[in-house]
């Protein structure tokens, strides 16, 4: 029997509710040469049965059963002394590997040659569906040398101290006697034996693994008087420095215990009250025993990095408790407050410490409070002056364009913008950004920041306003302003107050305060009859619909761009010559928390790579999505979310796979070839609502499965006559205004008064085969992007 690449294990006590979740996403990972040991650590619900469900689904899944509860260190233990991988991995419970992650994992240990520790990256993931990348996601920098021992980079004892984040050589663990011990905070006297053990540490920048962050809180956060075992697990740890001959290293581990104990002792729900004066008397004693030892802070022989400044001077941070260790910040120089903590400490002054604590939190509430009323008052005058300034006459030469809520300069407002400027004399235009998209809108146009003066006295008193969204519930609709609205998308889901039997995807909207904003509009953009009626539905108000197309598509029904000019545009995306590039847009589910993409991208560009494909694949999340936590794209992937032009990913791209996004009624007009990815179609639609079934009525061909994806892909499947059959009838139904000319016959309408100017109707398509094509199969072994 081979031996696995990896050996994963997962002690479970009391997670019933996340253990299968957590489970699922290891053995559903793309890299299949894995085993999994699940530890149920005589947990008195029923992660048991859980592991042994999952046990019997899939024979790399072994269930252990303790028979009495051990604690989380020992549990590990047990695991481990099963585990038969090359390399091991350490997963809580509550927590997941996210979406090829071992894959990842397995790529980076083979380009540096199997190191003794890999250290990757993680994102918090809160019971609320927000995701927030580590912090300090920078230290894990892929840079020269890729290989290297802690001396090279002590920085990385910033990081949090936990073992989940690293995957560990088997041998290397055996060969070091590497074990968990009983009580709290056991991956301390782990992770830094490890780290200090290892001749070879690399790392990978990219997130692994999901860190539940649950609403009850975890296990450390409760009061306990096993908070207390920090103590020994410090003892451990410096008993390894000195059997080890490591003393070189005490000054800065020194710092990271006492940062560490003052975290806990300022942490109210932990240590018990009773218990409060004994864990600071013993946080003295330590700090007395081995941080004023020979090499405590300050002492020459501390390790440095190339070009750095010493560990010791370097390592003057706080910590913070973690799922399963101490998380330590590293702060350089430190600072007066963290060096004052420090004195108290070695005083033993304990209500002194308790009082900068008490005055630490009382000035960090007093500054909150500061904040939000600064805000607040910043508000209501710039309400007020908003206010004012709608007593002055309307600027009749002044039009104010906003897009996806200040998001930046794009989609049918950003045509309707330069149509205007062009056509309309003596117009002056505004665009509304936060200062982070400042930098997309185009010379001539004045940028206007959210909340600002400026910005109040332009929504006031501009005769035009333009939006793809509503603009705030506090501005109010003139007379004599004019209001477009113009969407940003042919409708597939539901919208407005058809979601109001749809409460998943409503999430709790004011449907009467949306109402308001309806009631300002003049005019709603429409592409086709399918969106009038659909908007007619859901914003019901009296508007006038202009069914002229979209003016975002303009650049995608004129003529397109020459062979050269569409070269430099590839070339500027990273796209390797010769590659057919495959644009994969997913769009947002209402009913899932956070952004996981349907699919894999680095697990199709593998199997399309399989499957002689040479690909790359443009993979871009919806924009609700477009903060989430980076990871390094793997090799066929170009991560193309920051791109600010949707538009030029399509005249870059080759083919377009999606699911449900309304990008599809766009990228219909170029005639190239459109597959969707239906996987949960089911879900999605009663969860959404939909106003079509759209894998009835598709643009291309439909693929429920990862692999039929790939197979379509790379057979061209997706390209043959009875794709572009689906294609040329979709296009016939939902783009019969697009001709280039959409934002043209829009601002005479609107700016200029020319309502006798009809739209176009009756457009000739291209030919339906004219760019779409199978993927191209390279003589000899496929080269992808990342090779």
């Amino acid at each position: 029997m081979s031996v696995p690449r990896f050996s994963v294990i997962v002690p479970a006590y009391r997670v019933q509710a996340y253990l299968d979740e957590c489970l699922e996403s290891v053995l559903s990972q793309s890299f299949t040469d894995v085993e999994v040991i699940a530890v149920d650590d005589c947990s008195p619900d029923l992660c048991g049965e859980v592991a042994d469900d999952a046990a019997a689904r899939d024979p790399r899944l072994t269930a252990v059963h303790l028979t009495a509860n051990v604690g989380l260190g020992r549990a590990r233990n047990a695991g481990l002394d099963r585990a038969t991988g090359d390399y091991v991995l350490f997963l809580d419970g509550d927590d997941t590997l996210a979406p090829g992650a071992l894959q990842a994992v397995a790529d980076r240990l083979d380009a540096t040659a199997d190191p003794d520790v890999l250290v990757y990256d993680y994102a918090r993931t809160y019971w609320h569906g927000r995701h927030t990348r580590n912090v300090r996601a920078d230290l894990l920098a892929e840079r020269e040398p890729q290989v290297f021992r802690l001396e090279e980079r002590p920085e990385l004892l910033r990081l949090l101290t936990v073992v989940w984040n690293k995957a560990y050589r088997r041998d290397f663990v055996t060969a070091q006697g590497l074990s968990f011990p009983p009580g709290y905070y056991e991956d301390t006297p782990w992770t830094y034996p490890a780290l200090l053990s290892a001749r070879r540490i690399a790392v990978l920048d990219r997130v692994c693994v999901h860190y539940r962050q649950r609403r009850s809180g975890n296990i450390l956060g409760t009061p306990s008087e096993q908070h207390l075992d920090v103590f020994e697990q410090y003892d451990r740890v410096f008993a390894f420095l000195t059997a080890r001959r490591l003393e070189r290293w005490r000054p800065v581990l020194s710092v990271r215990m006492v940062d560490h104990l003052t975290a806990i002792f300022n942490k109210g729900g932990r240590v018990p009250r009773h218990k409060r004066a004994e864990f600071f008397r013993r946080a003295r004693a330590q700090y007395l025993r081995y941080a004023r030892s020979p090499g405590a802070p300050g002492a020459s022989g501390a390790p440095r990095a190339s070009g750095a400044a010493p560990a010791s001077a370097a390592a003057a941070g706080a910590a913070a408790g973690s799922a399963s260790g101490a998380a330590v910040g590293v702060r350089a120089g430190g600072g007066v407050r963290v060096r004052t903590r420090h004195l108290l400490v070695r005083l033993g002054t304990r209500r002194a410490f308790q009082l900068l604590g008490a005055e630490a939190r009382l000035l960090a509430r007093a500054h909150d409070r500061t904040a939000r009323a600064a805000r607040r008052a910043r508000a209501g005058c710039g309400r007020l002056y908003y206010r004012l300034q709608l007593r002055l006459p309307l600027d009749p030469h002044l039009a104010v364009f906003a897009a996806y809520w200040y998001r930046g300069y794009s989609c049918n407002p950003a045509a309707l913008e330069a149509a205007a400027r062009e056509l309309v004399p003596g117009l002056a235009t505004a665009w509304i950004a936060r200062p982070a998209y400042a930098h997309t809108v185009p010379p001539g146009v004045r940028v206007l920041r959210p909340g600002s003066r400026a910005c109040h006295r332009a929504l006031a008193r501009a005769t035009y306003l333009v939006n793809n969204v509503n603009f705030p519930q506090h501005v109010v609709k003139r007379r004599g302003q004019i209001h477009v609205q113009t969407h940003h998308g042919t409708p597939l889901k539901k919208m407005g107050l058809d979601l109001a039997d749809h409460p998943a995807a409503a999430a709790g909207m004011d449907f009467e305060a949306l109402m308001t904003r309806v009631d300002r509009w003049d005019y709603s953009l429409s592409a086709n009859r399918h969106s009038t009626l659909a908007w007619s539905r859901a914003y019901p108000a009296d508007h006038t619909t202009l069914e002229y197309g979209y003016p975002r598509n303009d650049a995608l029904a004129g003529a397109p761009p020459g062979p050269a000019a569409r070269a430099r545009l590839r070339a500027r995306l990273g796209i390797p010559e010769g590659a057919t590039a495959v644009l994969y847009a997913p769009t947002h589910r209402d009913y899932l928390p956070g952004h996981v993409p349907p699919l894999d991208p680095g697990a199709l560009a593998r199997a399309l790579r399989e499957r002689g494909a040479h690909v790359v694949l443009l993979a871009r999340a919806h924009y609700f999505h477009d903060a989430a936590p980076a990871a390094a794209p793997p090799a066929g992937v170009l991560d193309v979310t920051a791109h600010p032009s949707l538009t030029e990913l399509c005249l870059a791209s080759d083919a377009l796979l999606t699911d449900y996004s309304s990008v599809m009624f766009d990228y219909a007009l170029l005639g190239r070839p459109i597959v969707l990815h239906a996987a949960d179609w089911e879900a999605y639609r009663l969860a959404r609502g939909t106003y079509f079934d759209v894998t009835a009525e598709p643009p291309g061909l439909v693929c429920r499965t990862a692999d039929e994806v790939a197979d379509a892909l790379a057979s061209g499947a997706h390209a043959a006559p009875a794709a572009a059959a689906l294609l040329a009838a979709f296009r016939r139904r939902f783009c019969p205004y697009d001709d280039g000319h959409a934002a043209e016959r829009v601002v005479r309408h609107v700016f200029l008064g020319q309502v006798d100017r009809p739209p176009v109707s009756g457009r000739r398509p291209p030919p339906a085969g004219a760019a779409a094509r199978a993927l191209p199969r390279p003589a000899g072994s496929a080269v992808t992007h990342g090779e």
